[in-house]
């Protein structure tokens, strides 16, 4: 394996060689964001707008990181790249609205004003983390589907039971919780703590890099208008992305 690339500034790329399930070997390159550049953690107002389409949009390459204690006692850092983002948008959307009358009990924290996470189990197995938006009473939030990782991988290849990193440490909702540690006990807390916080670090995805689909799991039990929305977002050729279609 080639050694991580450099310039003035530090690590550029770390080249990782996976094996994927055609058996064929690939290069996936992790990027660190550049420890130089300037980084401003997203506060209130970013996530209080009204437009929780666009949000959800801004919100890829944007990086988000958690502070958590593993098993063995230890406090770690973990985190990495927004690059999958799916937006639900309050009751006038089909499938939020089904959510809500699903876990009512545990949706409160969608009623507050944005900025702050919301997190639920799913299928009793996996945890979803969402970013509340909107402003208080309005129950908009932000699924984050995937990350690149970038910090703490070895810790978050703990956390999946894995040996190697490949893309699935990350892309899909359940297996990223997992990577970075996010519990029932994460819910309701505000993204700009030390525990869990989303950071700008100047990545800016420009519209033509953005793929819009209808977002997973929303079957044909809800009308089209509502199925086929385009709410889910990714990062355009990036391998971290989840492979639901």
């Amino acid at each position: 394996m080639s050694a991580p690339r450099r310039s003035k500034r530090g690590l550029l790329a770390e080249p990782v060689e996976i094996t994927t399930k055609s058996r064929r070997k690939e290069v996936i390159v992790v990027t660190p964001p550049d420890p130089l550049a300037p980084s401003t953690v997203l506060k209130g107002p970013f996530y209080q707008r009204e437009d929780t389409v666009q949000v959800a949009k801004e919100l890829l390459g944007k990086y988000i990181f958690t502070r958590a204690t593993d098993d063995d006692g230890r406090e770690v850092l973990t985190g990495g790249m927004i690059v999958e983002t799916e937006a639900y948008c309050g009751p006038g959307d089909g499938a939020t609205q089904a959510h809500l009358a699903k876990k009512r009990e545990r949706t409160s924290a969608m009623y507050k004003p944005g900025g702050i996470s919301y997190v639920y189990p799913c299928y009793g197995v996996h945890f979803m983390l969402n970013l509340v938006t909107h402003t208080e009473g309005n129950p908009h939030c932000v699924l984050i589907r995937a990350i690149q990782p970038t910090h703490g991988i070895d810790h978050m290849l703990a956390r999946r039971g894995k040996d190697r990193l490949d893309y699935s440490l990350t892309a899909g909702p359940g297996a990223l919780t997992k990577a970075l540690g996010i519990h029932d006990q994460h819910s309701h807390i505000s993204l700009s703590e030390e525990v869990m916080w989303v950071e700008d670090k100047g990545v800016h995805i420009q519209d033509d890099d953005i793929i819009c689909s209808a977002r997973v799991g929303i079957g044909l039990s809800f009308p089209p208008e509502h199925a086929l929305l385009p709410y889910r977002f990714r990062i355009r050729g990036n391998k971290y992305t989840s492979k639901a279609k």
